[in-house]
């Protein structure tokens, strides 16, 4: 918790010293970010279809890249963009250390995390695990499917020696052999699956959470138009993705320097199917966070259902709903 409060204040700090990305009437740019675990981000990003929306307004686009949800949270918080890539689970943990952000918007229902070793690392299950080195990005999916899964099989954060790396570096530690696990992320983990024979030793479908698109607070409640009309140009992504699988394929394996198995790997477990926020999200969000309080990552006093249902926007999901636009 001491490290959430200390990554909130600094960024909150950045924050301050923003430059505003809006005038009076209306924003003079929308910022929004791309990511590999993001495939519709990159669809749009590649057609151009963000910039085409809005050229008639004068509104000009910034597209930032993250690598992980840690890095789009804190592009959120320092008002770099407006719209952020992250999964439902540290979006939560963001809302509940002072992020003022809405999830408005669900880009995927992904199997994107799983538990990784090296073949000779003689580790096999989730309780091989006590005393070794397992690199994680602290504030990411990853990093809650740690936790969850350590829970799960009666074993503490303190019984394992988290290193904290960012994503690509966890990899890299992994095959080097400087960590013994790494709690993964597609696409870097179906590229050391298939390229270096890393194990996928502990897969749980249910503890992935969803991959959330988060707006400003602030933006949403100046500009909810402007929102409505970013998430029908990510409906047109969508839809678009469905329908053309290989070139999907192409393009993610083209923006993340990826061989098209790789990609063709982690799209095989990426669901595009139904991007309204609903129920479902909710129950897995509340599951995540209560999993959380139990591990101590979260204080014992959070409201962890309250927290969801203020960071849940459904209504622009109904909106896209009602126009016909969900496929």
């Amino acid at each position: 918790m001491r490290f959430f409060r200390q990554i909130s204040l600094g960024i909150a700090l950045l924050g301050a010293l923003a430059v505003p990305s809006f005038a009076s009437g209306q924003p003079t740019r929308i910022g929004l970010d791309w990511a590999y675990y993001n495939p519709v981000s990159l669809v749009l990003k590649k057609h151009g279809w963000v910039e085409g929306e809005f050229a008639k307004d004068g509104i000009a686009v910034l597209w930032v890249q993250s690598l992980g949800s840690n890095k789009a949270i804190e592009f959120l918080n320092a008002r770099s963009v407006d719209f952020g890539s992250t999964a439902g689970a540290a979006a939560l943990l963001a809302r509940i250390n002072g992020s003022p952000i809405k999830a408005v918007y669900v880009y995927s229902k992904p199997e994107w995390t799983a538990l990784v070793t090296r073949p000779d690392s003689g580790i096999r299950s989730v309780a091989d695990l006590k005393g070794r080195r397992v690199a994680a990005t602290r504030g990411t999916d990853p990093y809650i499917f740690l936790l969850r899964a350590l829970g799960e099989h009666g074993l503490g954060e303190r019984e394992v020696k988290i290193v904290l790396l960012q994503h690509h570096d966890g990899r890299a530690a992994l095959e080097t052999g400087a960590v013994d696990a790494w709690a993964g992320l597609d696409p870097m983990m179906a590229q050391s699956e298939l390229e270096k024979g890393s194990l996928l030793f502990h897969r749980n479908a249910d503890l992935n959470t969803y991959g959330f698109l988060n707006v400003r607070e602030e933006f949403v409640r100046q500009y909810p138009a402007l929102v409505g009309r970013l998430l029908a140009v990510y409906e047109r992504g969508r839809r678009w993705a469905l329908a053309n699988p290989e070139a999907l394929r192409d393009i993610l394996a083209e923006a993340a320097k990826l061989e098209p198995k790789v990609a063709a790997r982690q799209l095989e477990r990426t669901d595009l199917s139904d991007p309204v926020l609903g129920p479902v999200h909710r129950q897995a969000i509340v599951a995540a966070g209560e999993a959380l309080r139990q591990a101590g990552v979260v204080a014992a006093e959070v409201n962890v259902a309250a927290t969801v249902d203020d960071l849940l926007d459904t209504s622009f999901g109904a909106r896209l709903a009602a126009k016909g636009e969900r496929h």
